[in-house]
């Protein structure tokens, strides 16, 4: 295990879409902070911002990263023949897997990195957290273990096609569905109960109607499996992040621990049956 860790972090540090994902990630915190701080120095004084309100945007864009990342670099573990020279070698094909699982986590994590140190470009500006270290540790505690599971996933999807183009689209198309369905369940909790209805008055300005019960709010069972899907899948914790509005630290790790655990387990029992050509 230790020589396949080994080889991964040194095929690693000269892989070209890592560091591409490194500059990308790199660029997009400096120029998403500085508009930050362009924002608030603008902004009325009645709209206080503060560094926690950018700070955690890369919640949102780290799957889509981990996705393209993971099936570029393990795809080319096919096409190279790099997979059969391992087994060849004398590896399991478990220790190649986890190798494997292990470094796209690592790589992740790097990225993550890279946007924390260039966020606090903002400091300055804005000032450091407001929520609190105990908060901010949870919320990167909740970053780190939701990477995990993006990185489990796209393993899964990466050890088990050999083709790399069809790879990188499933990756891709299943981050964006699962950001897709959270993001509409994310919208759906956020329907007030009550809804007031526009009026044109006589004179043709505009009032507010009466408060009616507003049809698109979401209750009952629904509204308690639209937020314990949220915590659940990595992409609803990346939204919640975004916002801000994290409330159950513990269920979110442990649906992510479940979401690492499960398709990896599922990924090292297909593997070992796979035939390599």
């Amino acid at each position: 295990m230790r020589k396949l860790l080994s080889a991964n972090f040194s095929r690693l540090w000269k892989n070209k879409t890592f560091w591409l994902c490194m500059g990308a990630m790199l660029v997009y915190a400096l120029v998403y902070m500085l508009n930050g701080v362009r924002q608030a120095t603008v902004s009325l004084t009645q709209y206080h911002r503060s560094l926690d309100d950018y700070y955690f945007q890369f919640a949102l864009a780290i799957g889509m990263f981990a996705a393209l990342f993971c099936s570029m670099f393990l795809g080319t573990e096919y096409s190279d023949g790099t997979i059969r020279n391992k087994l060849i070698t004398g590896h399991t094909r478990a220790g190649v897997y986890l190798a494997n699982l292990v470094v796209t986590f690592v790589a992740t994590l790097l990225m993550i990195a890279v946007w924390l140190v260039a966020a606090l470009v903002g400091v300055p500006a804005l000032g450091f957290w407001e929520m609190g270290v105990p908060h901010l540790l949870g919320y990167l505690l909740t970053a780190v273990f939701f990477v995990a599971s993006f990185s489990s996933i796209f393993t899964f999807i990466s050890m088990l096609s050999a083709n790399k183009t069809v790879t990188v689209a499933i990756s891709i198309f299943l981050f964006l569905g699962l950001l897709i369905m959270a993001s509409m369940m994310y919208n759906g909790l956020q329907q007030p109960e009550m809804a007031s209805s526009v009026e044109l008055t006589m004179d043709g300005g505009m009032q507010m109607g009466e408060q009616q019960p507003n049809p698109a709010y979401v209750s009952g069972a629904k509204r308690v499996f639209y937020e314990f899907m949220l915590d659940f899948l990595p992409t609803g914790q990346g939204i919640l992040m975004w916002q801000l509005q994290i409330a159950n630290y513990l269920r979110m790790i442990l649906s992510s621990v479940a979401l690492t655990i499960v398709p990896t387990v599922c990924g090292i029992v297909i593997f070992r049956r796979k035939n390599l050509k």
